[in-house]
């Protein structure tokens, strides 16, 4: 069989979203802007026709802003048969076909993988099941426990102190809620900023009046007669009343769908080269199956080529551009998504930003403003380079920051301006790998190569 010719793809090929997500939703778009003119199937396991996920945490449970009104954007139309309210379930390589839950079948010519995360459930399904027990995660999540906010609950327990939970509990302060936050971690934020910066979190987390309970993990949690969770066993043996419960346990990447398909995909999510075209499980890059957004895990050169998972809002959309981009172009004209992170979070009035990767460093520095006013800057070293940095309060130097990470800049950078008075380095004070903590929104999901983990599978003739 001749393959066609790009120009006839362009004109009239099938391509397939999974995933009617922020990535899908501007991934159709750029496919459309770069000149696609055939068939657009966008598939998602939602009803709701893509939306942002950022104000389900912030203004939506603060009453700001409904959850049914933070639908995104159209840039621009996309001309796509959306096909929402029902999963993909499988992918069939050979024939090109994507399985869904009702039975049908859609073919493509080319694929784009966008289905994202889930929030991560309480482990005990029973007790995951009692009333007052939460994730947040969909538009309805939020709804929901917007509701069970706005009826003043007693006491509420957070149980994961990353940015998702540590930005729960300051809205709970902020209705004048009491609330408990339990941490396996010796800090907030320990897995996406170390140690060191997490006793400021928690600083701040006691100041708000947070009763902040760290190195702890919840044992159980206990129901009444009617089935309402009222209580909390930790691990150090105390117990808690509670009526409501937030599990901030991080998320799960939506690979399920793709047991069988031989692709590269696993806890982490589904391997992809800088250009986002998807690995097989033998590392061979495949020809018309890409992937972006949250669900895609990709080498980066400023990260000693690990594999990065980013939960980014701008590394969905760049990512999906990217994708798009090379998903309607000859070889020479495909270009990589080489993004530096950066992360924003607001809690406790306090406006926290990052950039770069954190964790990739073991050293960290105070280079600008004040700690105890909690108006600072500081830069993540890791073999005399600077590849990450925070700032709190203190976000105009943001970008200065992420000029100096891509051009692999000296660690400690250079500073000269609002210098604190201690300025040497110290161990930036990471959990140790393995912890079961709250997970950074940007995950390091390389591999030690003197351990072993995997199986080699040989092709079947």
């Amino acid at each position: 069989m001749i393959p066609r010719s790009l120009d006839a793809f362009k004109a009239d090929g099938h391509i397939v979203i999974v995933g009617a997500s922020l990535a899908g939703l501007r991934g159709a778009e750029a496919l459309r802007d770069e000149g696609f003119g055939g068939r657009l199937t966008i598939i998602g396991d939602e009803p709701h026709e893509p939306y942002d996920r950022p104000p389900l945490s912030k203004q939506v449970l603060e009453g700001w802003v409904k959850a049914d009104h933070t639908k995104l954007p159209r840039m621009r139309e996309v001309d796509a048969d959306w096909r929402l309210g029902v999963a993909a379930t499988g992918l069939d390589r050979m024939k090109k076909l994507v399985r869904l839950g009702d039975r049908t079948e859609v073919p493509f010519d080319r694929l784009l993988i966008t289905t994202g995360v889930r929030a991560r459930p309480w482990p005990n399904p029973t007790e995951a099941g009692l009333k007052g027990v939460f994730t947040v995660r969909t538009c309805d999540d939020a709804a929901r426990l917007q509701a069970a906010l706005a009826a003043r609950p007693r006491r509420v327990l957070i149980i994961g102190a990353g940015y998702i939970g540590s930005e729960m509990a300051s809205v709970c302060r902020g209705l004048g809620l009491d609330v408990t936050v339990a941490e396996r971690a010796a800090a907030p934020l320990a897995g996406a900023l170390g140690n060191v910066v997490g006793v400021i979190a928690s600083e701040m987390q006691h100041d708000a009046g947070v009763d902040l309970r760290t190195g702890v993990s919840v044992s159980a949690l206990d129901g009444d007669s009617q089935g309402h969770v009222c209580r909390a066993r930790l691990s150090d043996g105390t117990t808690v009343d509670v009526d409501l419960v937030l599990a901030s346990l991080g998320s799960i990447r939506n690979v399920e769908w793709l047991d069988g398909a031989r692709l590269a995909a696993g806890y982490w999510g589904l391997g992809c080269d800088a250009g986002c075209r998807a690995f097989d499980v033998h590392g061979v890059v495949t020809d018309d199956i890409f992937v972006a957004g949250d669900v895609a895990r990709a080498p980066h050169v400023l990260f000693g080529y690990q594999f990065l998972s980013m939960e980014h809002w701008d590394n969905a959309v760049l990512g999906a551009a990217v994708a798009a981009h090379n998903m309607v172009s000859e070889e020479l004209e495909r270009r990589a998504h080489l993004l530096v992170p950066t992360n924003w979070s607001g809690q406790f009035g306090v406006n926290i930003k990052s950039v770069g990767v954190p964790s990739f460093g073991d050293e960290i520095v105070f280079t600008q403003g004040s700690v105890k006013e909690r108006r600072f800057a500081a830069a993540y070293g890791r073999n005399g380079r600077t590849v990450g940095a925070v700032t709190f309060n203190h976000g105009k130097w943001l970008q200065h920051y992420e000029t100096l990470i891509m051009q692999s800049a000296p660690f400690p950078p250079p500073v000269g301006f609002d210098v604190p008075a201690d300025t040497q380095p110290v161990a930036a004070d990471f959990p140790v790998r393995g912890m079961a903590t709250a997970a950074s929104d940007v995950v390091l999901t390389g591999h030690d190569p003197n351990e072993r983990q995997a199986e080699f599978v040989r092709r079947s003739r």
